[in-house]
C-alpha cells in the first residue's frame, strides 16, 4: 500500500487569522523601541518572517537598539499577543472545513513562531486535537524560514522523506522554504492581486479549495506507482 502524503501546514495566515493581532502588537512594540512601524508594514513586507529578522532590517534602516531593552519589549509583545489570541482569534476561512475532510492524512504544523503560541492559537480555535503534538517550531529546531532546515526537521520528526510531504503555507518565505526542500507545495495566497505564487507551487486563494487539490495529488501519486509497477521498477 501506498503511504498517505504527509501534509505540513503554516500556522499564522494559514491555519489562524493571527496576523493582524500579532502586527499591532508588534507595531506597539517597534515604535516604542525607536523603530518606527506599522501594521501595514508587517502585511505588506515582513508577512511570516522572524521578528529578530524584522528588527534586524528595521535597525539597519533606523540604528540600533538596547539589546536588554529590545528583549524586554519582546516578552512583553509575546505576552500581550497571547493573551488576545486566547480571545480574538478566528481561522482562517475554511481552515476547518479542510481539516476534517482530510482526517486520513498525517498532519503537522511548521512555524517561525515559539511553540507556546503555535498552541495557544490552535487551543483557542480548537484544532488542536487535529495535531496533537505535532508542532514543529523555529524556535525550537533553532532555524527558521525561508531556510528550508525547519520544514525537513518536521518532515523526519514525521518519519516521511521530503517528496511525500505537501507544505500548505501562505507566505512566500514559508512557501520558498519548502521548494527548497524538496516538498509539493500548496501557495495560499489570500492576496493574488498583489503577490505572486512562486514558480513550482500550486496557488489556492481558499481552504475550501485544499481538499481538492490533496485528492487529486494522491491519485496521481496513485497512479504513478502503478505505473512503475507495471514496467516493474
Amino acid at each position: 500500500m501506498i503511504r498517505p502524503l504527509c501534509l505540513l501546514f503554516d500556522c499564522d495566515g494559514t491555519l489562524v487569522d493571527s496576523e493582524p493581532l500579532l502586527a499591532a502588537e508588534m507595531a506597539a512594540c517597534l515604535t516604542r523601541l525607536g523603530l518606527p512601524f506599522q501594521a501595514s508594514d508587517y502585511i505588506g513586507e515582513f508577512r511570516g518572517s522572524r521578528f529578530r529578522n524584522i528588527v534586524a532590517e528595521l535597525e539597519e534602516r533606523y540604528g540600533g537598539v538596547d539589546p536588554q531593552q529590545l528583549a524586554e519589549t519582546e516578552t512583553e509583545m509575546r505576552s500581550n499577543l497571547n493573551r488576545r489570541l486566547e480571545t480574538e482569534l478566528a481561522a482562517i476561512a475554511g481552515a476547518r472545513e479542510a481539516l476534517m475532510s482530510l482526517l486520513d492524512y498525517p498532519c503537522g504544523v511548521v512555524s517561525n513562531g515559539p511553540e507556546n503560541k503555535i498552541r495557544t492559537s490552535l487551543q483557542a480555535i480548537g484544532f488542536a486535537d487535529f495535531f496533537e503534538t505535532r508542532l514543529f517550531s523555529g524556535y525550537t529546531a533553532n532555524c527558521w524560514k525561508p531556510d528550508p532546515r525547519l520544514y525537513l526537521h518536521a518532515a523526519a520528526a514525521m518519519g516521511f522523506d521530503p517528496e511525500d510531504c505537501v507544505a500548505i503555507d501562505d507566505a512566500l518565505v514559508g512557501v520558498k522554504a519548502a521548494l527548497d526542500a524538496g516538498m509539493t507545495v500548496i501557495h495560499l495566497n489570500r492576496f493574488p492581486d498583489a503577490e505572486e505564487t512562486p514558480e513550482g507551487a500550486i496557488m489556492i486563494s481558499s481552504m475550501f479549495q485544499l481538499p481538492t487539490v490533496i485528492e487529486n495529488l494522491a491519485h496521481a501519486r496513485a497512479r504513478e506507482s502503478q505505473r512503475q509497477v507495471a514496467i516493474g521498477r
